[in-house]
């Protein structure tokens, strides 16, 4: 089964925090955070007045509070409009 993004809508899934320092310490995951980057798995088709800019496998940046969680598959996604992506990471 697959999920499809509708309209302006991009479907997300985060990176795992790095659960060890650079000099070995683990870390934690009582206090791991939401990463702030994701990259993108599935695209909408877009609406009259919105082009989709982003596309599948793109590294994009989003605040911590923006879309819709959902649990899927076994994996954590989150579903945002494009105009909730504040940038794409460019390597």
């Amino acid at each position: 089964m697959n999920l499809i993004p509708m309209a302006d809508n991009v479907l997300l899934k985060s990176y795992n925090a790095e659960e060890t320092t650079k000099s070995g310490i683990i870390l934690s995951t009582a206090n791991k955070e939401k990463s702030s980057i994701s990259e993108v798995v599935a695209v909408g088709t877009g609406t009259p007045d919105v082009k989709m800019v982003v596309k599948p496998g793109d590294k994009v940046i989003v605040s911590k509070y923006t879309g819709t969680e959902l649990k899927f598959d076994n994996g954590e996604y989150t579903i945002v409009k494009q105009s909730d992506i504040l940038a794409i990471v460019m390597e």
